[in-house]
């Protein structure tokens, strides 16, 4: 089987900062790092090194030939990755002493993705295997629509939150994942909690601990290992991409959850994004 990722690209600015800054402050910056990242790099990244085959669709600028070689090294499926005038996709990252981050985005050459890039890739695909979508790109819900009907398993990641977006797209959605706050805002939109969404399976994730899988058989906790963050960006991400992979793989929902964790757990213990999310051999071998 095979995921599909409709995922963003970016370079990952990183600032190391004592602290982050308050409104109206200058802070100098301790060190500055660059790496490839966007929510959907990070994702197709993690499901490759968890073992799955992964398809990457997105678009990079002029600027971003260096991304899709990562991506490639990194075991990714690079053939519609698109190539566009706008620049490529950034972010800024300021990153504390405590491992806390703020984020500002750049979307550029995410959000040049037309219909037709889109539905090319995903005429290749087979009944069954997954699509994957977060909200750095455009044209989601077409994305989430066509995936349905074409019998793919429909998996979103909530984030950047939009509620417009989210409802949207819930007809279309077999898998959704959101962090508390997410789940709290989507509480605010729609009125319902994640059980009364329609959705089949619901993932919350509750960083340091844990998650909790909304499944038809009820709601389960997931407690998350105990380590020392120095850096939680992208560990989200990872752990969507691990879990979808566990799925693609074969293993049972609790079981790619539970592999997923401890990735994620991995991920928070290292400075980086997609250049450092661990391998399925690293995660196997973790113990905190």
């Amino acid at each position: 089987m095979t995921i599909w990722n409709l995922g963003s690209i970016n370079a990952d600015l990183f600032y190391d900062l004592p602290r982050l800054p308050r409104p109206g402050e200058t802070i100098a910056c301790d060190r500055l790092t660059k790496g490839l990242g966007g929510k959907g790099a990070n994702m197709s990244v993690a499901a490759a090194r968890a073992g799955a085959r992964v398809c990457h669709i997105g678009a990079v600028g002029p600027d971003g030939a260096w991304a899709m070689e990562r991506l490639l090294e990194y075991g990714v499926d690079t053939r519609h990755i698109a190539r566009v005038g706008a620049a490529t996709g950034h972010a800024l990252i300021l990153l504390d002493a405590d491992g806390e981050n703020s984020i500002v985005i750049f979307a550029g050459a995410n959000r040049a993705l037309s219909d037709e890039m889109i539905g090319a890739p995903l005429s290749e695909a087979d009944a069954g295997d997954l699509l994957v979508m977060q909200n750095e790109t455009s044209h989601q819900a077409y994305a989430a629509e066509l995936g349905s009907k074409l019998g793919l398993r429909v998996a979103y990641a909530a984030a950047p939150f939009d509620a417009a977006a989210v409802t949207q797209l819930l007809p279309f959605v077999d898998l959704l994942f959101m962090n508390e706050v997410e789940a709290a805002q989507l509480k605010e939109a729609t009125g319902k909690w994640p059980e009364e969404l329609g959705v089949a399976d619901v993932i919350v994730t509750l960083g340091a601990r844990g998650c909790r899988w909304y499944g038809p058989e009820g709601v389960e906790e997931f407690g998350a290992p105990k380590v020392t963050a120095v850096d939680t960006t992208g560990a989200g991400d990872t752990f969507t991409g691990y879990v979808l992979a566990g799925l693609d793989r074969g293993m049972e929902m609790a079981d790619a959850i539970g592999q997923a964790t401890r990735a994620a757990a991995l991920m928070v213990t290292r400075h980086g994004t997609a250049d450092v999310i661990p391998d399925l051999k690293e995660v196997r071998a973790f113990r905190a």
